[in-house]
């Protein structure tokens, strides 16, 4: 009974909710978030006049500002944080389907998505930190939608309430969500050390749990431990690609002239592809950003700055680090390989014959040990995400962050050792009930960022 309402929420929710006729006889699926966030971007996008290309400087400037309180996080810490959970298997075995599925020109349709991603990015960060609180258990400050949710409503019905249905949804929405993920991370690295060195699942999941039991348990522990892989495997993924580009520059033109050609259809316009084009790029682009999920705000609203500007322009800058950056790596290593290498291939079977063939057995290991990283600080970061709305259900006692730590602990060991689609699918159905929570709260909130955004360029810089 229960599986089958989740499989039919699922349905609902990525399933392809609308088709539209293509004139090659064909249709376009597209799903219900799909319809959500590509409107809600281009409208924040309009609203802030293309904050993305105006403000990039600033985007780059916001990262130096300085915290006073040794307990709460500088915005760069933020940023560490929200890219480690942004960050992970989606960009490599992701982008990988996206470019099987729809070809070189998904590449570019993602490029769009984050771009107007960044827009709602800006504004779901910005009203985290105006709607923010003390952090009694933790120091520093917590937030993130189910609170401005709730001072919303608050302030809607005139009076102080304890709980506010729509942000309990979200709330318990968000930690199914993360717990389904803890399984997909699991399964993933044991999957894939596996396949490169022959390590049985069951090791690499106990080691894998062990590690991540003694970070987290600790109060603090897991900021400092971000800090220090999330810049690590970001400057060796991209290293590694700029070598990759550089040893094969001679076919960038070809690659870059593939990538622009097919974005719109040129060559899949008499097949009727351009659809599996379009809707791959911009899935894999809106998946991977997070941007209007309603992630990432919990990171933003514990960072101390001088204005909610700075925490909304670094979380804005945080998506085009995922997609335009580190997605951009996955493609070009893949685009760069010869057809005849990764024909007949698919998810990161496909990505580790790319990589063998440009840096032989050292690549297929280099990946093993990237997609460890990125879905490990993943880990990391959505515990950290969790903080705000298991205070937000439960209130303050250590006895609740500690239950939840467990739990995701269980889930990471249960995925290390078997693939259970059916919490696969919940996690799916958490992310989903979460962007439809944020997005129809942004419309009715988001003034209030652009607002402060105005006033912000009016009469204040950046420092």
């Amino acid at each position: 009974m229960i599986v089958s309402i989740i499989e039919k929420v699922y349905s609902f929710l990525w399933g392809d909710l609308i088709r539209i006729p293509l004139p090659s006889g064909g249709s376009l699926g597209i799903s219900l978030l799909i319809i959500l966030l590509i409107p809600t971007g281009v409208y924040f996008t309009i609203r802030t006049r293309f904050l993305p290309v105006r403000l990039f400087p600033d985007m780059i400037r916001s990262l130096t500002g300085k915290k006073k309180n040794e307990n709460s996080l500088s915005t760069f810490q933020t940023l560490i944080v929200s890219t480690a959970t942004r960050v992970g298997m989606g960009n490599l075995v992701g982008v990988v389907a996206a470019i099987s599925a729809g070809g070189a020109g998904a590449v570019f349709w993602m490029w769009v998505t984050a771009i107007i991603g960044s827009s709602t990015a800006f504004v779901e960060a910005t009203l985290a930190q105006l709607h923010k609180e003390e952090d009694p258990l933790y120091g520093g400050y917590r937030g993130g939608p189910a609170y401005y949710i709730h001072h919303f409503f608050e302030e809607k019905l005139g009076k102080k309430k304890k709980h506010v249905i729509i942000a309990v949804l979200f709330a318990i929405s968000g930690l199914i969500c993360w717990c389904g993920i803890s399984q997909v991370i699991s399964n993933s690295v044991t999957s894939s050390f596996e396949n490169a060195f022959g390590i049985p699942p069951i090791y690499t999941t106990v080691i894998l749990v062990a590690i991540a039991a003694v970070i987290v348990l600790r109060r603090n522990a897991t900021v400092k431990v971000l800090d220090v892989i999330v810049p690590i495997m970001a400057v060796c993924y991209f290293a590694i690609t700029i070598f990759i580009i550089i040893k094969n520059i001679a076919v960038m033109p070809s690659v870059f002239q593939r990538i622009f050609e097919e974005a719109f259809g040129i060559r899949q316009a008499a097949a009727g592809g351009f659809g599996a084009v379009l809707m791959n790029g911009i899935k894999r682009g809106l998946f991977s950003n997070e941007a209007g999920s309603g992630s990432a705000p919990c990171a933003a609203a514990a960072a101390e700055c001088d204005t909610p500007v700075r925490a909304g322009l670094t979380q804005a800058l945080g998506v085009f680090i995922d997609t335009i950056v580190i997605c951009s790596c996955t493609a070009m290593i893949m685009l760069t390989a010869p057809q005849n290498v990764i024909n007949g291939k698919e998810g990161m079977d496909l990505l580790q014959s790319a990589m063998g063939y440009h840096l032989g057995g050292f690549g297929v290991v280099f990946i093993a040990i990237t997609l460890f990283l990125f879905s490990f600080s993943t880990f990391l970061g959505i515990l950290f995400y969790a903080r705000s709305n298991v205070a937000y259900l439960f209130g303050d006692k250590w006895i609740w962050q500690t239950l939840y730590k467990v739990l995701a602990l269980v889930m990471l060991f249960i995925g290390g050792i078997a693939a259970y689609t059916f919490v696969w699918d919940l996690g799916d159905v958490g992310i989903g009930l979460m962007t439809i929570f944020n997005t129809g709260i942004l419309y009715l909130l988001g003034g209030q960022a652009v607002k402060v955004l105005r006033d912000f360029e009016d009469g204040k810089n950046i420092k």
